[in-house]
């Protein structure tokens, strides 16, 4: 993207001073980000974003949502928070020069700005387990902070986006429509691993039609880069991208985090013999996160547990799969086989869960039995 036309965007939400340099940053695989650095000291910096419209047919809804939450974090994270000891940040919309929340380029591009969490970064998961703790802290002090605010008024800007079973018929579609067969090794090994796990698919959202557990306000993709860590202090202090906040249940979010941050690896590794899913960074990282959301949590909450932390690798791998013999077209993709490599490691992962059920399920009964 030419360097002028980004400046020229990013001057839509600056009223003072100028533009001195705009770059990319952060490694998401959906929206195009940017770092603006301004000659303005009150906000020397701000994150611009152009939304992906393809992955977000009504990228309006986002921003409204992001407004919803963030108003509603800023009049409620004093209340009943005693004990707190550091300053909560999350992302807030920048207007534009005409006061409005996003800005239309001459191509139809949609573009927000948020400000930039200064003197933080994203979490590492390679650091001491210290920071798993803080990252189910966040989690949990996130799903503490949205009590009070009706999940009815936020819109779901991506429907089904996490909900399993749909994702299973979505790959059962695209294996129709483009005729996939198997051919390689690592292509019959993701396809009989989806069979065997056919059934399980349904789980949370069995559980939620039957109400044994219930819809809440979740952050949707609390993976380890989205967990802000201050530099000085270590501890987290806040959660940024907020695009897929919205109605849910708040066992993806715990099942998502855990396989982000759990797997020291990371996604994209050289073997699969590196990927692991690590029990002592799942127990301080439960740990932290039951220790603010304690509060909100139910003894069926607790009780869905073990089966969100097994079944998210199992519905990522499931997506990265799927868009690979797609043609790639969802995630942003290297070369033709990233997302088969992707998919590869989700599935290692699940099974490293599954080897070491019984050391989950005790830890999960622990904290419980601790409230």
């Amino acid at each position: 993207m030419a360097s002028n036309h980004l400046k020229a965007v990013a001057e839509q939400f600056i009223c003072e001073g100028r533009i001195v340099n705009v770059r990319e940053h952060g490694s998401g695989n959906v929206n195009d980000t940017f770092l603006v650095t301004t000659s303005n000291s009150d906000r020397q910096h701000f994150v611009l974003q152009r939304i992906n419209s393809h992955v977000f047919a009504t990228p309006e809804k986002v921003v409204a949502n992001l407004r919803n939450v963030s108003v509603h974090i800023r009049e409620n994270q004093g209340l009943n928070e005693k004990n707190i000891d550091r300053q909560w940040q999350m992302p807030f919309l920048i207007p534009t020069r005409r006061g409005e929340d996003y800005y239309i380029d001459d191509t139809g591009d949609f573009w927000r700005a948020v400000n930039f969490i200064e003197k933080a970064k994203p979490l590492n998961i390679e650091e001491a387990t210290a920071k798993a703790i803080e990252a189910g802290w966040a989690l949990g002090r996130f799903h503490r902070l949205m009590q009070g605010l009706d999940p009815g008024i936020l819109h779901d800007t991506l429907p089904g986006f996490h909900n399993t079973p749909l994702y299973l018929k979505q790959y059962d579609k695209t294996r129709r429509e483009n005729n996939f067969r198997p051919v390689s090794e690592e292509e019959r090994f993701c396809v009989a691993f989806i069979e065997e796990r056919r059934d399980f698919a349904n789980v949370l959202e069995e559980a939620k039609e039957t109400k044994k557990i219930v819809i809440r306000i979740i952050h949707g993709d609390p993976k380890a880069d989205n967990i802000m860590i201050n530099d000085a202090t270590g501890r987290a202090v806040g959660m940024i991208d907020l695009d897929t906040v919205g109605p849910g249940l708040i066992h993806y979010d715990v099942g998502d985090c855990l396989r982000s941050c759990c797997n020291l690896a990371g996604e994209e590794v050289d073997s699969l013999n590196q990927v692991r899913f690590d029990t002592d960074r799942c127990v301080a990282l439960l740990q932290g996160y039951v220790s603010q959301a304690k509060s909100i949590l139910t003894d069926t909450d607790f009780s869905y547990f073990y089966a969100a932390i097994r079944l998210l690798p199992f519905e990522l791998g499931l997506r990265f799969f799927t868009d690979y013999f797609a043609g790639n077209i969802y995630f942003k993709a290297r070369d033709p086989q990233h997302n088969l490599r992707r998919a590869l490691v989700q599935f290692r992962l699940a099974e490293s869960i599954e080897s070491q059920k019984a050391e989950i399920e005790a830890v999960i009964t622990s904290l419980q039995s601790e409230m």
